[in-house]
């Protein structure tokens, strides 16, 4: 497994109407390295929001779709996210906060 710190863990927050909902339950969805395990997501989310304190985290594996450009077949990248949920005296994360 490549070397992988706490930064590169969380690539990107998806931001879609059902992450959206969830953010009142406390719950935030992230886009994450395709390596990273819970526990390295856990940390990245404990070191890089302040004030945060992770309950559970899940996990799913998306697999890339198939793309045709005429005769030619691709496929796009794996992707895994990761749905965080915080304990109840934990504070929120900022960057969901004016959307």
């Amino acid at each position: 497994m490549a070397n992988v710190q706490y930064y590169d863990v969380i690539l990107k927050p998806v931001i879609t109407e059902k992450s959206m909902n969830a953010m009142a339950e406390k719950k935030y969805t992230f886009l994450v390295h395709p390596e990273a395990n819970k526990t390295m997501i856990k940390e990245a989310v404990e070191k890089m929001f302040e004030g945060t304190k992770v309950a559970s985290v899940n996990t799913m594996n998306n697999d890339g779709k198939e793309k045709r450009r005429g005769r030619s077949v691709g496929k796009t990248a794996k992707t895994k996210k990761a749905i965080v949920q915080l304990t109840a005296d934990s504070k929120d994360i900022e960057i969901f906060a004016g959307l």
